[in-house]
């Protein structure tokens, strides 16, 4: 089994989490996509967000309809800053012979080396890159210690250890703009599910400043 995995706040769920990796679902052959809402991202602590009730919520709201795509509590049910590798420890012993692919976007790379125990997140599984195409990213996964293999092929991976570049079409959305639009009572439709659009406004959710 091949597995896509990408972490996150969510806060809130859109477009731009959903809709790039299910373009690349079938050059990945995924055949399971899991999204993992995170309780504190160490990369965030100062930062306010949505209960994680509520950040789940949507996520599952957004997902509903696709049957391959799971949502799942466990970091948030931990109550503890979400580290990728304990999460990945987690689903190695959940899924020992599938093929672990722990999504990000090539943003994301130049960060790779202030990840805690890097060695071994490349033990558990790959790393999927979702990029527009740019070869820029390249220096830094060279300057990256250990060492891993670029993939250029997706069939070419193993069950961990790569890094895989999945070339799929931009999707501008941020939860930062959407947050400033709700406080501005500007619409978000275009940019999230219309079933998350109807729960923030149900719950009153990034109304304050």
């Amino acid at each position: 089994m091949k597995i896509g995995i990408c972490g996150g706040t969510f806060d809130p769920f859109h477009r731009g989490h959903l809709d790039p990796i299910v373009a690349v679902r079938e050059e990945m052959q995924w055949e399971r996509i899991l999204y993992v809402p995170t309780h504190r991202q160490p990369f965030k602590l100062g930062r306010d967000s949505a209960s994680g009730y509520h950040r789940f919520a949507m996520a599952a709201l957004a997902t509903r309809d696709i049957d391959y795509v799971w949502i799942l509590p466990w970091e948030l049910e931990r109550e503890e800053v979400s580290y990728t590798v304990d999460t990945l420890e987690h689903l190695r012993g959940t899924y020992p012979d599938a093929t672990l692919d722990w999504i990000i976007g090539d943003d994301n790379v130049s960060r790779l080396g202030e990840w805690k125990s890097l060695q071994r997140i490349l033990e558990l599984a790959n790393f999927v890159v979702l990029s527009r195409g740019s070869e820029a990213v390249l220096p830094m996964i060279d300057a990256l210690e250990p060492k891993s293999a670029v993939v250029r092929e997706a069939r070419q991976r193993s069950t961990h250890g790569a890094i895989v570049f999945a070339r799929n079409a931009t999707v501008p959305i941020s939860s930062t703009e959407i947050r400033k639009r709700v406080r501005a009572g500007e619409p978000i439709e275009a940019l999230v599910d219309a079933r998350v659009s109807h729960y923030i406004d149900h719950y009153g959710l990034y109304r304050a400043s």
